[in-house]
Protein backbone atom coordinates (compact mmCIF):
# COMPACT_ATOMS: atom_id res chain seq x y z
CA UNK A 1 0.00 0.00 0.00
CA UNK A 2 1.73 3.32 -0.62
CA UNK A 3 1.81 6.10 1.89
CA UNK A 4 -0.70 8.92 1.76
CA UNK A 5 1.78 11.51 1.52
CA UNK A 6 3.63 9.97 -1.51
CA UNK A 7 -0.42 9.85 -3.73
CA UNK A 8 -0.75 13.56 -2.49
CA UNK A 9 2.43 14.34 -3.66
CA UNK A 10 1.91 12.51 -7.00
CA UNK A 11 -1.71 14.28 -6.97
CA UNK A 12 0.12 17.53 -6.70
CA UNK A 13 2.33 17.12 -9.64
CA UNK A 14 -0.30 16.07 -12.09
CA UNK A 15 -2.79 18.66 -10.85
CA UNK A 16 0.12 21.38 -11.65
CA UNK A 17 0.33 20.27 -15.16
CA UNK A 18 -3.57 20.13 -15.72
CA UNK A 19 -3.82 23.74 -14.02
CA UNK A 20 -1.28 25.06 -16.08
CA UNK A 21 -2.58 23.37 -19.30
CA UNK A 22 -5.71 24.88 -18.28
CA UNK A 23 -4.16 28.28 -17.52
CA UNK A 24 -5.23 28.68 -13.77
CA UNK A 25 -3.38 28.36 -10.34
CA UNK A 26 -3.58 25.14 -8.24
CA UNK A 27 -4.21 26.24 -4.72
CA UNK A 28 -4.60 23.07 -2.46
CA UNK A 29 -5.04 19.08 -3.27
CA UNK A 30 -6.12 17.27 -0.22
CA UNK A 31 -7.54 13.65 0.04
CA UNK A 32 -9.98 12.74 2.09
CA UNK A 33 -11.87 9.48 3.47
CA UNK A 34 -10.33 6.36 2.61
CA UNK A 35 -9.05 3.96 -0.12
CA UNK A 36 -11.79 3.09 -2.05
CA UNK A 37 -14.15 5.80 -0.90
CA UNK A 38 -11.53 8.45 -1.28
CA UNK A 39 -12.40 12.06 -2.37
CA UNK A 40 -9.64 14.40 -4.44
CA UNK A 41 -10.20 17.57 -3.77
CA UNK A 42 -8.51 19.79 -6.10
CA UNK A 43 -8.70 23.69 -5.18
CA UNK A 44 -8.09 26.21 -8.28
CA UNK A 45 -7.76 29.96 -8.50
CA UNK A 46 -6.43 32.80 -10.58
CA UNK A 47 -6.32 36.64 -10.09
CA UNK A 48 -9.28 37.09 -12.30
CA UNK A 49 -11.11 34.55 -10.42
CA UNK A 50 -12.62 31.12 -11.30
CA UNK A 51 -16.04 29.94 -12.95
CA UNK A 52 -17.69 26.73 -13.79
CA UNK A 53 -15.70 26.20 -16.88
CA UNK A 54 -12.43 26.46 -15.60
CA UNK A 55 -13.24 24.06 -12.75
CA UNK A 56 -14.50 21.34 -15.74
CA UNK A 57 -11.35 22.37 -17.80
CA UNK A 58 -8.93 21.37 -15.21
CA UNK A 59 -11.33 18.13 -14.22
CA UNK A 60 -11.06 17.30 -17.71
CA UNK A 61 -7.14 17.66 -17.95
CA UNK A 62 -6.02 15.76 -14.27
CA UNK A 63 -9.17 12.80 -14.87
CA UNK A 64 -7.19 11.87 -18.42
CA UNK A 65 -3.53 12.46 -16.38
CA UNK A 66 -4.70 10.28 -12.80
CA UNK A 67 -5.57 7.50 -15.68
CA UNK A 68 -2.52 7.06 -17.45
CA UNK A 69 -0.27 7.79 -14.51
CA UNK A 70 -2.95 5.80 -11.82
CA UNK A 71 -1.50 6.73 -8.35
CA UNK A 72 -4.39 6.62 -6.47
CA UNK A 73 -5.82 2.28 -5.43
CA UNK A 74 -9.18 2.08 -5.95
CA UNK A 75 -12.46 4.04 -6.64
CA UNK A 76 -12.30 8.13 -5.65
CA UNK A 77 -14.18 11.22 -6.49
CA UNK A 78 -12.42 13.98 -7.93
CA UNK A 79 -13.91 16.95 -7.15
CA UNK A 80 -12.30 20.51 -8.84
CA UNK A 81 -13.16 23.77 -6.80
CA UNK A 82 -12.10 27.07 -5.65
CA UNK A 83 -10.70 28.61 -2.42
CA UNK A 84 -14.41 30.35 -1.66
CA UNK A 85 -15.45 33.80 -0.93
CA UNK A 86 -13.82 33.23 2.71
CA UNK A 87 -10.66 31.71 1.40
CA UNK A 88 -7.56 31.26 3.57
CA UNK A 89 -4.63 33.76 3.18
CA UNK A 90 -1.92 31.38 3.08
CA UNK A 91 0.88 33.86 2.48
CA UNK A 92 1.78 37.74 2.71
CA UNK A 93 1.07 38.17 -1.09
CA UNK A 94 -2.59 37.20 -0.68
CA UNK A 95 -2.96 39.81 2.34
CA UNK A 96 -1.20 42.28 -0.69
CA UNK A 97 -3.47 40.63 -3.26
CA UNK A 98 -6.40 41.37 -1.37
CA UNK A 99 -6.17 44.84 0.58
CA UNK A 100 -9.45 46.79 0.89
CA UNK A 101 -10.98 43.49 2.19
CA UNK A 102 -12.22 42.59 5.39
CA UNK A 103 -10.38 39.43 7.11
CA UNK A 104 -10.18 37.17 10.33
CA UNK A 105 -6.89 36.67 11.20
CA UNK A 106 -5.71 34.64 14.36
CA UNK A 107 -2.32 35.23 16.38
CA UNK A 108 -0.39 33.38 18.24
CA UNK A 109 0.64 36.07 20.58
CA UNK A 110 -1.20 38.64 21.74
CA UNK A 111 -1.12 42.15 20.26
CA UNK A 112 -3.13 45.51 22.35
CA UNK A 113 -4.24 42.00 24.51
CA UNK A 114 -6.01 39.95 21.82
CA UNK A 115 -5.21 37.09 19.74
CA UNK A 116 -8.31 37.26 17.77
CA UNK A 117 -8.78 40.20 14.62
CA UNK A 118 -11.54 41.34 12.42
CA UNK A 119 -10.47 44.20 10.04
CA UNK A 120 -10.55 45.61 6.75
CA UNK A 121 -7.17 44.65 4.98
CA UNK A 122 -5.20 48.49 4.73
CA UNK A 123 -1.34 47.37 3.82
CA UNK A 124 1.84 44.77 3.93
CA UNK A 125 4.70 46.49 5.18
CA UNK A 126 7.59 44.27 4.99
CA UNK A 127 6.51 41.35 7.14
CA UNK A 128 3.75 42.83 9.09
CA UNK A 129 0.35 42.88 7.31
CA UNK A 130 -2.14 46.33 8.35
CA UNK A 131 -5.19 45.74 9.94
CA UNK A 132 -8.02 48.78 10.09
CA UNK A 133 -10.28 48.08 12.98
CA UNK A 134 -12.88 50.48 13.92
CA UNK A 135 -10.84 53.57 12.80
CA UNK A 136 -7.73 52.27 14.17
CA UNK A 137 -4.71 50.28 12.62
CA UNK A 138 -3.10 47.38 14.02
CA UNK A 139 0.26 46.08 12.73
CA UNK A 140 0.63 42.21 12.74
CA UNK A 141 3.64 40.62 12.39
CA UNK A 142 2.96 37.96 9.84
CA UNK A 143 5.24 35.49 11.72
CA UNK A 144 3.18 35.25 14.02
CA UNK A 145 -0.43 34.97 12.14
CA UNK A 146 -1.44 31.07 13.07
CA UNK A 147 -4.78 31.50 10.07
CA UNK A 148 -6.38 33.97 8.69
CA UNK A 149 -8.62 34.00 6.12
CA UNK A 150 -11.42 36.68 3.97
CA UNK A 151 -14.72 37.68 5.53
CA UNK A 152 -17.74 37.39 3.29
CA UNK A 153 -19.44 41.16 3.28
CA UNK A 154 -23.09 41.60 2.52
Amino acid sequence: MVPREIIRKKVMELATEATEIAGVELFDVELLGQRGKMIVRVTIDNEQGIGIKDCERVSRQLEALLDVEDPIQGSYTLEVTTPGLDRPLRNIEDFERFKGRLARVVTTERIDNQTFFVGRIKSVKGDRIVLELDNKEVEIPYKIVSKARLEIEF
